[in-house]
């Protein structure tokens, strides 16, 4: 399986507001898309954490590159600064160690 970690903080005001106008119909997305085993929200000290399980990395690729997942990610230098990091594994990770690694592994936006 495939698992996908991201950890992000809001800009400011305006740019919470924003996060949450993207973050709602993103993670609403998800829970439709083919593939998808498992998504999980959390806020973690600053950063608003998603933590979701996905059959492939193809069919996560698929949905972050359509609909409401590629509008947010159009605005995201705006909005947010965070990480984001993906994995294959047998297991899904605690919240613990997934923050853990996506502070530690994770690509920075």
């Amino acid at each position: 399986m495939y698992i996908s970690l991201t950890a992000l903080k809001p800009k400011g005001i305006i740019g919470y507001i924003r996060f949450w106008i993207h973050a709602i119909p993103s993670f609403n997305q998800a829970k439709q898309a083919k593939g998808l085993l498992s998504a999980d929200v959390k806020k973690i000290d600053v950063y608003h954490c998603t933590l979701s399980s996905w059959n492939s990395r193809e069919e996560m690729l698929v949905y972050l590159r359509a609909g409401a997942h590629l509008t947010a990610m159009k605005t995201f230098h705006k909005i947010a600064t965070g990480r984001s990091y993906g994995y294959e594994a047998e297991t899904l990770p605690t919240w613990e160690e997934a923050f853990k690694l996506v502070m530690e592994k994770g690509k920075i936006h």
